[in-house]
C-alpha cells in the first residue's frame, strides 16, 4: 500500500510541474516551491499538509509576479516579488506574517502591510521578520520579547505590522540575517549590528559587568555595533539559533564566529570565550556563511562547501552522524560542479549546485511513515521523511534552474527559473 500511495504521489508531482510549465514557460519566469511540514500553512498551498517533494506556487498566487527571494522562518514563509513587494503564509501567533489579520495562521500567502518602498531583501527567524527597502531602510516586526526587533527597550513584545527601526536612519543596511531570538545586519560600510537575546554570547558583544560586578542583562534591545569585528568590513552574515557568524570582505576571508560553542560543538575542540568573534583557522578564502541549530556551512570563493559542529541525523553531509570539530569538505557532488548556495534549518541543509538542489540531514520523523502516508516531515523534498547522511539531488524536471534556496526549522523553499 505504501509503496504504491508513493508512486501515486510522485506522478501527481511531475503532472503539477508540467502542468505549470506549460502556462508560464514565456520569457525566464521565476517561482517558488516548497517542502516540508505543513503544519499552519507555511507551505502556502493552502492546507496543512505536509510534502515530501517539492510542490509549487504558481506566479497567481502572488499577483502574477515573478518571485526574486524566499526566506523560511520557524513555522513561517515569506516571498519577495521582482516588484519589491512582500507576501507571507504560516503561523501568526507573534505577528510574524506582518498581514492586516489577526488569524493565527494562513494557508496562502497574503500581502504584508504597511511597508511604504520598495523591498529588495527579506529574512525571516523563528518568530520574527525582517525586510530591507531599496534604499537600505530596515524593517521588523514579529515577536520581540528579547529586543529582536531593535526598535527599543518600551517597544511592544508583538508587533504584527512591520515597524521601521528609526535608530537607524541615516545608516544603509544591505544585509539582514536572522536567527532564533536574535538579528544580525551589515551596512554599506561593512560595519556589522546585532541585538535581540544574547544568550550564549550569540550577538558577539562579550559578557559585561554591571553593578557590583553582576552580569548585566544579555539582550540588546536597539542594533549595536560589534566592536571586536570593526576593521573587518564584513561582507556576508548568518544567525542561527544559538551562534552566530560572519565573513570579512578583507583577512583572506575570513570566518569569524560567536555563540555556543563551549560544548564543542561548533568548530571548537576546547572551550573558549564564545561571546566574543573568534576566526576560523583552516578555511580557504570565504564568501558566504549559514547557521542552523548546532550547525554551520561555508562556502568558499572557489565553490567548496566545508562543515562544522553537531552532526545529528546526518546535516554535515559527510557520510556519517560524527561531530566535525573542524571545519570539513563536503564531498560527493560537489567535487564535480561548485556550490552556489546553502542554508541550514534546524537539523537539515539544503545547497544549491550546477543548478540543482540537494538535501541531507533530518528528514523529518526518521524514516517512520503514519498510517495515512503523511508525516510532519518531508524537509529534504526526497519523496519520503528518512535521514540522508550525504548531499542527495532533487529530481526536479530538466527545464527548471534553483537560484536560491531557504532553509525553515522543518520546511524547505527555493526559487527557480525556468530555461
Amino acid at each position: 500500500m505504501i509503496v504504491g500511495r508513493a508512486v501515486t504521489k510522485r506522478s501527481l508531482w511531475f503532472v503539477r510541474w508540467i502542468s505549470v510549465s506549460s502556462v508560464e514557460l514565456n520569457g525566464k519566469q521565476r517561482f517558488a516551491a516548497l517542502w516540508g511540514n505543513g503544519d499552519h500553512g507555511r507551505l502556502g498551498h493552502g492546507s496543512l499538509e505536509s510534502q515530501w517533494r517539492p510542490n509549487v506556487l504558481p506566479s497567481s498566487a502572488f499577483d502574477n509576479q515573478n518571485l526574486r527571494e524566499i526566506a523560511c522562518g520557524g513555522a513561517h514563509s515569506l516571498f519577495l516579488t521582482d516588484h519589491g513587494r512582500v507576501y507571507a503564509s504560516g503561523l501568526n501567533d507573534y505577528g510574524q506574517l506582518g498581514v492586516s489579520d489577526d488569524r493565527a495562521y494562513i494557508t496562502e500567502p497574503l500581502g504584508v502591510a504597511g511597508l511604504p518602498k520598495e523591498i529588495v531583501k527579506v529574512s525571516a527567524g523563528y518568530h520574527h521578520s525582517s525586510a530591507i527597502t531599496v534604499d537600505g531602510e530596515l524593517y521588523m516586526w514579529g515577536k520581540n520579547t528579547n529586543g529582536q526587533l531593535g526598535l527599543g527597550k518600551k517597544a511592544a513584545t508583538v508587533l504584527s505590522i512591520p515597524n521601521k527601526v528609526e535608530c537607524l536612519n541615516g545608516v544603509t543596511i544591505k544585509i539582514i540575517s536572522l536567527g532564533f531570538e536574535h538579528s544580525i545586519a551589515v551596512t554599506d560600510k561593512g560595519e556589522t549590528l546585532s541585538w535581540g537575546g544574547g544568550q550564549s554570547g550569540r550577538l558577539g558583544h562579550g559578557h559585561q559587568s554591571g553593578i557590583f560586578g553582576l552580569i548585566k542583562s544579555d539582550s540588546e534591545y536597539t542594533p549595536r555595533l560589534i566592536k571586536e569585528l570593526e576593521g573587518l568590513k564584513v561582507k556576508n552574515a548568518s544567525a542561527g539559533m544559538l551562534h552566530s557568524v560572519c565573513i570579512s570582505a578583507t583577512e583572506n576571508g575570513s570566518v569569524h564566529i560567536f555563540g555556543e560553542r563551549g560544548n564543542k560543538k561548533l568548530g571548537f575542540s576546547e572551550a573558549s570565550n564564545s561571546s566574543l568573534p573568534s576566526m576560523i583557522d583552516g578555511l580557504p578564502y570565504s564568501e558566504k556563511a549559514a547557521c542552523g541549530g548546532y550547525h554551520t556551512c561555508v562556502i568558499t570563493g572557489g565553490g567548496e562547501l566545508y562543515v562544522w559542529g553537531t552532526n545529528e541525523n546526518g546535516c554535515l553531509g559527510i557520510g556519517s552522524t560524527d561531530v566535525a570539530h573542524l571545519p570539513e569538505r563536503v564531498e560527493g557532488p560537489f567535487l564535480r560542479q561548485s556550490v552556489s548556495e546553502v542554508s541550514c534549518g534546524w537539523k537539515h541543509t539544503a545547497a544549491i549546485s550546477g543548478g540543482n538542489v540537494y538535501t541531507w540531514g533530518w528528514g523529518g520523523s526518521h524514516g517512520t511513515f503514519s498510517v495515512d502516508g503523511h508525516s510532519s516531515g518531508g524537509q529534504l523534498g526526497q519523496g519520503n521523511d528518512v535521514d540522508y547522511i550525504k548531499p542527495t539531488k532533487i529530481n526536479f524536471p530538466r527545464h527548471v534552474k534553483a537560484l536560491q534556496v531557504s532553509c525553515g526549522f522543518n520546511h524547505t523553499g527555493a526559487i527557480f527559473e525556468y530555461i
